[in-house]
Protein backbone atom coordinates (compact mmCIF):
# COMPACT_ATOMS: atom_id res chain seq x y z
CA UNK A 1 0.00 0.00 0.00
CA UNK A 2 1.23 3.46 -0.94
CA UNK A 3 -0.47 6.63 0.25
CA UNK A 4 -0.55 10.40 -0.16
CA UNK A 5 -2.11 12.87 2.26
CA UNK A 6 -3.50 15.87 0.38
CA UNK A 7 -5.56 18.96 1.17
CA UNK A 8 -5.41 21.69 3.77
CA UNK A 9 -7.78 22.03 6.71
CA UNK A 10 -10.03 19.29 5.32
CA UNK A 11 -7.49 16.65 4.23
CA UNK A 12 -7.91 13.26 2.60
CA UNK A 13 -5.52 10.33 2.38
CA UNK A 14 -5.46 8.54 -0.97
CA UNK A 15 -4.25 4.93 -0.78
CA UNK A 16 -2.97 3.00 -3.81
CA UNK A 17 -3.50 -0.73 -3.41
CA UNK A 18 -2.13 -3.76 -5.23
CA UNK A 19 -4.55 -6.47 -6.33
CA UNK A 20 -6.37 -8.04 -3.35
CA UNK A 21 -4.95 -5.53 -0.85
CA UNK A 22 -7.48 -4.48 1.78
CA UNK A 23 -8.25 -1.36 3.83
CA UNK A 24 -10.53 -1.04 6.85
CA UNK A 25 -12.37 2.16 7.73
CA UNK A 26 -15.22 3.69 9.70
CA UNK A 27 -18.54 4.13 7.91
CA UNK A 28 -18.79 7.38 5.97
CA UNK A 29 -15.03 7.94 5.62
CA UNK A 30 -14.68 6.96 1.94
CA UNK A 31 -14.69 9.98 -0.39
CA UNK A 32 -13.64 8.46 -3.75
CA UNK A 33 -12.31 5.18 -5.14
CA UNK A 34 -11.62 3.24 -8.33
CA UNK A 35 -14.49 1.12 -9.74
CA UNK A 36 -12.81 -2.18 -8.83
CA UNK A 37 -12.83 -1.52 -5.08
CA UNK A 38 -15.17 -4.04 -3.45
CA UNK A 39 -16.85 -3.09 -0.16
CA UNK A 40 -17.97 -5.46 2.59
CA UNK A 41 -19.48 -4.34 5.89
CA UNK A 42 -18.31 -6.32 8.91
CA UNK A 43 -19.41 -6.41 12.53
CA UNK A 44 -16.02 -7.66 13.69
CA UNK A 45 -15.45 -4.47 15.69
CA UNK A 46 -17.08 -6.15 18.68
CA UNK A 47 -19.21 -5.00 21.61
CA UNK A 48 -16.30 -3.12 23.15
CA UNK A 49 -16.51 -0.56 20.36
CA UNK A 50 -20.26 -0.23 20.93
CA UNK A 51 -19.69 0.43 24.64
CA UNK A 52 -17.16 3.12 23.77
CA UNK A 53 -19.73 4.95 21.65
CA UNK A 54 -18.36 3.73 18.30
CA UNK A 55 -20.21 1.61 15.76
CA UNK A 56 -19.44 -2.13 15.85
CA UNK A 57 -19.56 -2.09 12.05
CA UNK A 58 -16.61 -1.28 9.83
CA UNK A 59 -16.25 -1.21 6.06
CA UNK A 60 -13.65 -3.40 4.37
CA UNK A 61 -12.47 -2.32 0.90
CA UNK A 62 -10.51 -4.70 -1.34
CA UNK A 63 -8.94 -4.08 -4.77
CA UNK A 64 -10.32 -6.79 -7.08
CA UNK A 65 -8.98 -7.80 -10.48
CA UNK A 66 -5.93 -5.55 -10.32
CA UNK A 67 -4.57 -2.49 -8.56
CA UNK A 68 -6.94 0.17 -7.26
CA UNK A 69 -7.15 3.31 -5.17
CA UNK A 70 -9.37 4.69 -2.43
CA UNK A 71 -9.42 7.97 -0.51
CA UNK A 72 -10.60 8.59 3.05
CA UNK A 73 -11.59 12.03 4.30
CA UNK A 74 -11.30 13.77 7.64
CA UNK A 75 -14.59 14.53 9.43
CA UNK A 76 -13.35 17.68 11.20
CA UNK A 77 -10.98 20.55 10.32
CA UNK A 78 -7.45 19.45 11.06
CA UNK A 79 -5.00 16.98 9.60
CA UNK A 80 -4.40 13.29 8.99
CA UNK A 81 -1.36 11.45 10.34
CA UNK A 82 0.00 8.00 9.49
CA UNK A 83 1.24 5.76 12.29
CA UNK A 84 3.23 2.55 11.81
CA UNK A 85 2.32 0.09 14.57
CA UNK A 86 4.86 -2.53 13.49
CA UNK A 87 7.38 -1.38 16.10
CA UNK A 88 4.91 -1.43 19.00
CA UNK A 89 1.41 -0.58 20.21
CA UNK A 90 -0.09 2.91 20.18
CA UNK A 91 -3.02 4.24 22.26
CA UNK A 92 -5.35 6.82 20.67
CA UNK A 93 -8.49 8.73 21.54
CA UNK A 94 -11.52 6.62 20.62
CA UNK A 95 -12.55 9.02 17.81
CA UNK A 96 -9.11 9.24 16.19
CA UNK A 97 -9.24 6.16 13.95
CA UNK A 98 -9.84 6.89 10.25
CA UNK A 99 -8.60 3.86 8.30
CA UNK A 100 -5.89 1.20 8.32
CA UNK A 101 -4.38 -1.73 6.56
CA UNK A 102 -6.09 -5.02 7.41
CA UNK A 103 -3.02 -6.18 9.37
CA UNK A 104 -3.59 -3.45 12.00
CA UNK A 105 -5.64 -4.58 14.99
CA UNK A 106 -7.92 -2.06 16.73
CA UNK A 107 -9.17 -2.85 20.23
CA UNK A 108 -10.79 -0.88 23.03
CA UNK A 109 -8.30 0.09 25.76
CA UNK A 110 -9.96 0.63 29.13
CA UNK A 111 -8.17 2.63 31.79
CA UNK A 112 -8.66 0.64 34.99
CA UNK A 113 -7.62 3.14 37.65
CA UNK A 114 -10.57 4.75 39.45
CA UNK A 115 -9.37 8.30 38.77
CA UNK A 116 -9.22 7.68 35.05
CA UNK A 117 -12.51 5.82 34.96
CA UNK A 118 -14.54 8.36 36.91
CA UNK A 119 -12.98 11.62 35.75
CA UNK A 120 -11.04 10.92 32.59
CA UNK A 121 -13.57 12.37 30.16
CA UNK A 122 -12.32 11.70 26.63
CA UNK A 123 -9.37 9.81 28.11
CA UNK A 124 -11.38 7.08 29.87
CA UNK A 125 -11.94 4.81 26.88
CA UNK A 126 -9.14 4.76 24.35
CA UNK A 127 -8.26 2.59 21.34
CA UNK A 128 -5.18 0.37 21.16
CA UNK A 129 -3.55 -0.05 17.75
CA UNK A 130 -1.40 -3.18 17.44
CA UNK A 131 -0.28 -5.75 14.88
CA UNK A 132 1.64 -4.51 11.86
CA UNK A 133 1.22 -1.96 9.09
CA UNK A 134 -0.06 1.58 8.72
CA UNK A 135 -3.07 3.22 10.32
CA UNK A 136 -4.37 6.74 9.70
CA UNK A 137 -5.71 8.96 12.47
CA UNK A 138 -7.64 12.22 12.43
CA UNK A 139 -6.10 15.19 14.22
CA UNK A 140 -8.38 17.93 15.56
CA UNK A 141 -6.48 21.04 14.48
CA UNK A 142 -2.70 20.73 14.26
CA UNK A 143 -0.37 18.18 15.83
CA UNK A 144 2.53 18.46 18.25
CA UNK A 145 4.82 15.43 18.59
CA UNK A 146 6.95 15.00 21.71
CA UNK A 147 9.51 12.37 22.64
CA UNK A 148 9.49 11.86 26.41
CA UNK A 149 12.56 10.27 28.02
CA UNK A 150 12.00 7.75 30.81
CA UNK A 151 10.39 9.48 33.81
CA UNK A 152 9.76 12.80 32.07
CA UNK A 153 6.20 14.08 32.42
CA UNK A 154 3.88 16.48 30.67
CA UNK A 155 0.51 17.76 31.95
CA UNK A 156 -2.16 18.07 29.25
CA UNK A 157 -5.82 18.93 29.06
CA UNK A 158 -7.41 15.54 28.40
CA UNK A 159 -9.05 16.50 25.10
CA UNK A 160 -5.70 17.59 23.68
CA UNK A 161 -4.21 14.10 24.05
CA UNK A 162 -4.44 12.50 20.62
CA UNK A 163 -2.35 9.42 21.34
CA UNK A 164 0.87 7.97 22.68
CA UNK A 165 3.06 4.89 22.41
CA UNK A 166 2.15 1.92 24.58
CA UNK A 167 5.24 2.50 26.75
CA UNK A 168 3.85 5.84 27.99
CA UNK A 169 1.90 5.86 31.27
CA UNK A 170 -1.32 7.91 31.50
CA UNK A 171 -2.84 9.20 34.75
CA UNK A 172 -5.67 11.60 35.61
CA UNK A 173 -4.89 14.13 38.36
CA UNK A 174 -7.03 16.72 40.11
CA UNK A 175 -6.29 20.42 39.65
CA UNK A 176 -4.85 21.70 42.93
CA UNK A 177 -6.72 24.29 45.00
CA UNK A 178 -10.46 24.89 45.40
CA UNK A 179 -10.21 28.39 43.88
CA UNK A 180 -8.37 27.02 40.85
CA UNK A 181 -11.01 24.31 40.37
CA UNK A 182 -14.00 26.61 40.69
CA UNK A 183 -12.72 29.81 39.11
CA UNK A 184 -9.78 28.82 36.92
CA UNK A 185 -11.87 27.81 33.92
CA UNK A 186 -9.52 24.91 33.15
CA UNK A 187 -11.74 22.11 34.45
CA UNK A 188 -11.26 19.88 37.48
CA UNK A 189 -8.78 17.34 36.10
CA UNK A 190 -5.75 17.08 33.86
CA UNK A 191 -3.94 14.21 32.17
CA UNK A 192 -0.35 13.40 33.13
CA UNK A 193 1.71 11.47 30.57
CA UNK A 194 4.98 9.89 31.70
CA UNK A 195 7.72 8.62 29.39
CA UNK A 196 9.44 6.82 27.89
CA UNK A 197 7.79 7.12 24.52
CA UNK A 198 6.32 9.42 21.90
CA UNK A 199 3.26 11.55 22.60
CA UNK A 200 0.97 13.19 20.02
CA UNK A 201 -1.03 16.25 21.08
CA UNK A 202 -3.78 18.03 19.11
CA UNK A 203 -4.44 21.75 19.25
CA UNK A 204 -8.21 21.98 18.70
CA UNK A 205 -10.21 19.07 20.20
CA UNK A 206 -13.77 18.97 18.94
CA UNK A 207 -15.06 18.97 22.53
CA UNK A 208 -13.49 22.39 23.12
CA UNK A 209 -14.95 23.72 19.87
CA UNK A 210 -18.41 22.49 20.89
CA UNK A 211 -18.20 24.24 24.26
CA UNK A 212 -17.12 27.49 22.67
CA UNK A 213 -20.07 27.70 20.25
CA UNK A 214 -22.84 26.62 22.65
CA UNK A 215 -23.48 30.23 23.85
CA UNK A 216 -24.14 31.28 20.24
CA UNK A 217 -26.61 28.52 19.37
CA UNK A 218 -30.35 29.35 19.25
CA UNK A 219 -32.45 28.03 22.13
CA UNK A 220 -34.23 24.76 21.52
CA UNK A 221 -37.63 26.54 21.63
CA UNK A 222 -36.64 28.71 18.68
CA UNK A 223 -36.24 31.99 20.59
Amino acid sequence: MRYEIIGGSFPVVECSLAANETMITEGGSMVWMSPNMEMETSGAGGLGRLFSGESIFQNIYTARGGSGYIAFGSSFPGSIEAVDVSAGDWIFQKSAFLASEASVKIAVDFKKKAGVGLFGGEGFIMQRFSGSGIAFVEVDGSIKKLQLPAGQQIIVDTGNVLGYQGSVRMEIVSVKGIKNKLLGGEGLFNTVLTGPGEVWLQTMPISSVARSIIPYLPLSNGN
